[in-house]
């Protein structure tokens, strides 16, 4: 993002909770984010959490995107499992496809898609992967927009193919010198400090180029910023990261019109 653009999409993901049990305070975070990655019943969620979350956003006035990830309730769909292309098709497809009938149901719409957690890591270098999920799409409604880790190959298998594509970087992750996320569990893996995320935030969107943990800053491109709902500072982080924004004179809109 260079420094004349003026406007920046907020995304978190949301609605990860299941049957009683809630993650992350979605009411909140739906008051500051401008678009909504949903869980839609594979690494989080139910039909009544997608509902109730539908809902929240179509009252709030937030775009509505599908969240797919590993069926893996377990390991919240941050474990990278065998899984085949065709497998990952398959199980992409049905889960937009369960977010797409609740979001009819709660009278709005999905408009894109997001992969999550460790399937969204895997299609960022492999090509098989990603066009796996970009085939879901297709077969869902060629007019989703794909929300894409900037620089990855799901970027690229998304332009391939034709369908609208956007990118995004990450407020409360760190970065290593490939433009890929740290991993989880390791040093400099989660930025938890308002504060330092808002400050590198604007840093990046005046120069173009995101810090990294061990190395040189490095050049991506943006249209959303996203702030993990499941992170315990996630309504502090996206409210200063908002106020820092605003103060900048950066407007907060959606991605998609």
């Amino acid at each position: 993002m260079a420094a004349a653009t003026r406007s920046v999409d907020l995304n978190s993901d949301l609605g990860e909770g299941y049957g009683p049990y809630a993650i992350g305070d979605d009411a909140a975070m739906l008051s500051l984010v401008t678009s909504a990655n949903i869980a839609c019943g594979g690494h989080a969620s139910d039909p009544e959490t997608m509902y109730r979350t539908l809902c929240l956003a179509r009252e709030r006035g937030v775009v509505v995107g599908a969240h797919p990830g590993y069926p893996d309730r377990e390991n919240f769909g941050r474990r990278d499992l065998p899984y085949t292309p065709a497998e990952i098709t398959r199980f992409t497809a049905a889960q937009i496809g369960a977010l797409t009938a609740m979001a009819k149901l709660a009278g709005t719409e999905v408009r894109y898609v997001k992969p999550h957690g460790a399937l969204n890591n895997r299609a960022c270098d492999d090509v098989e992967i990603s066009d796996a999920i970009m085939a879901a799409v297709e077969a869902i409604d060629r007019k989703l927009a794909v929300l894409a880790i900037s620089g990855t190959e799901l970027e690229v298998a998304a332009r391939r193919r034709g369908l609208p594509v956007f990118s995004e970087v990450f407020a409360d992750r760190g970065y290593t010198p490939t433009g890929r996320l740290v991993r989880r569990g390791t040093p400099g893996d989660l930025i938890h400090d308002e504060a330092a995320a808002a400050s590198r935030l604007l840093g990046f969107l005046d120069s173009g180029r995101m810090p990294t943990v061990g190395g040189s800053p490095v050049a991506l491109a943006v249209h959303s910023i996203c702030i993990h709902g499941d992170n315990p500072g996630a309504v502090r982080i996206a409210r200063a990261l908002r106020n820092a924004l605003e103060a900048s004179g950066i407007a907060i809109r959606p991605f998609l019109a």
